[in-house]
């Protein structure tokens, strides 16, 4: 008798406990959430997202930034020089010197064209005075155009561009690392949300569980009282039943947890009031039936995967670089050369109006040479591009046959839940057959309460098997769109950057 008293204070505990976890009042009302909705919140509201959506601005700046090598600019310079050198006589034991004074002024408009030719537009005006003319002014003054052109390295579209195209290139590679980040992210939800349904759909079995192992108590119960039932079979139903608390406290653990993750995934509350908000979710009783092909759907994944497209526009900006390098390999030939017009005079005035009247001509053209010795800092960047390159090919490679791969994982994946769904329905439904027929074996008085509470735990583990089957399905489903990169466009969603 004092051991069963023992195990009956003890389950008597637990069930309270259990209860009272159970009744324990919400702190707030739960929200109803779709799934649809949550993916919504994500998008607008996931720090993840956030935080990706800056790389794009930054790359869409840094063409900007590089479109600057074509802007004009204007510079104007001023500077005065005096200068005393020493003679060859002596007056009184010093030496004698002579004194020259300049002020020069320059005005001009700097630029590059896309084919590589520099030029400056502007105005010269020189005053050069000293004691060799008594310190008279002399104004020399020059208006034209100055111009180099590159002949072999640095001419062209392609070396003077290439910095912009590779800038070019990094934006759509942000873009598309942009709509990966928001498909991962999409993706979590979806994972967070059936994981979320998983854990209430396993609490509501254990809530059942809990349920039918009362039943079975308050029945072996009456029983004993009517001395058709041993006092071992009650205590035995109310050890299980007391059981059942600690399991349902776990549950209700993975619960809270399961919510916690799925509201940091679509919320931006970064205070404890993110445990103030509750969620709640529709069971889902209804599964898609989604017919695959891997072998086709693999060509639409090559055009719609951003990994894959990432892969591609790096071998792009490798290509690129490799070209530039190539180029940088050749020596620096340029064609100089200036027209324009000059005046000269002891007014300033007339100066500039003999260079405005035209009257007299200043040219001057020829050829520069530059030729490095050994070429080495040219041949090791060269040779890093070129490896680059077939880098970023094998690289392409790579992707192409990891594609290959976590596609038709993913497709079997969905076959193979898919079949684990119809196993563990069939199960639940055999032990729920298998329970009810040990019940009635006990009520008829020829089963036993031990049979009984272990087809409760047992149904209990095949529901809850079944429900984690179905989540694995819904989430194989997810899985498969996010290996084909078609999940914003089967969600039609489109998002876009800050600009």
């Amino acid at each position: 008798m004092s051991i069963s008293r023992c195990l009956l204070a003890h389950a008597l505990a637990l069930g309270c406990l259990a209860a009272s976890a159970q009744s324990a009042p919400a702190a707030a009302p739960a929200e109803k959430l779709t799934l649809d909705e949550a993916i919504r919140r994500a998008v607008a509201k996931n720090f993840t997202i956030k935080s990706d959506s800056y790389d794009v601005a930054i790359a869409k700046a840094r063409v900007l930034e590089q479109l600057g090598l074509f802007d004009p600019q204007i510079t104007g310079r001023y500077t005065y020089g005096e200068n005393e050198t020493p003679g060859t006589t002596f007056t009184g034991g010093v030496r004698d010197f002579t004194v020259s004074k300049s002020d020069d002024y320059e005005l001009a408009l700097n630029g590059t064209m896309p084919w590589g030719l520099t030029y400056s537009l502007g105005a010269t005006q020189s005053n050069a005075r000293g004691t060799s003319n008594n310190f008279a002014n002399s104004f020399s003054t020059f208006a034209g155009v100055s111009a180099r052109q590159p002949l072999l390295r640095g001419f062209g579209f392609g070396a003077t561009t290439a910095q912009i195209r590779i800038a070019t290139t990094n934006r759509a590679i942000s873009e598309w690392a942009f709509k990966q980040s928001v498909i991962d992210t999409i993706t979590r939800v979806i994972f967070a949300y059936y994981d979320f349904n998983f854990a209430k759909g396993a609490l509501r079995s254990a809530l059942r569980s809990q349920e039918i192992a009362a039943q079975l108590v308050d029945e072996n119960e009456k029983r004993f009282k009517v001395g058709s039932m041993s006092e071992y079979d009650v205590t035995s139903a109310r050890a299980r039943l007391a059981n059942r608390a600690e399991g349902i406290l776990n549950t209700r653990r993975l619960v809270r947890e399961a919510e916690n993750n799925l509201k940091a995934l679509i919320s931006d509350e970064r205070s404890m009031h993110l445990h103030d908000w509750h969620i709640d979710i529709e069971p889902m009783h209804t599964l898609p039936v989604t017919v695959v092909d891997a072998a086709l759907d693999f060509k639409e994944s090559l055009i719609k995967r951003p990994d894959y497209q990432q892969a591609l526009l790096n071998l792009k900006r490798a290509r690129i670089t490799h070209s530039y390098q190539r180029n940088q390999l050749l020596p620096r030939v340029d064609l100089v050369g200036s027209y324009g017009y000059s005046g000269l005079d002891a007014d300033r005035a007339t100066a500039q109006r003999l260079v405005r009247n035209e009257d007299f001509r200043s040219s001057s053209w020829g050829v520069q040479v530059t030729v490095p010795l050994t070429f080495t800092t040219e041949r090791g960047r060269y040779r890093a591009a070129k490896f680059a390159a077939r880098q970023a090919e094998t690289d392409l490679q790579l992707s192409e046959q990891n594609i290959v791969v976590s596609v038709g994982n993913a497709a079997a994946n969905i076959e193979t839940t898919r079949q684990r769904v119809d196993a563990a329905r069939a199960a639940r439904e055999l032990g729920q057959a298998t329970l009810d027929a040990e019940q009635k074996r006990l009520r008829a008085g020829t089963g036993n309460t031990f049979f009984v509470v272990q087809q409760q735990e047992i149904l209990a583990a095949l529901e809850v098997a079944e429900l984690r089957a179905e989540a694995d399905y819904r989430k194989a489903l997810a899985e498969y769109d996010r290996q084909l990169g078609i999940t914003l466009e089967k969600l039609n969603i489109a998002v876009a950057p800050p600009k």
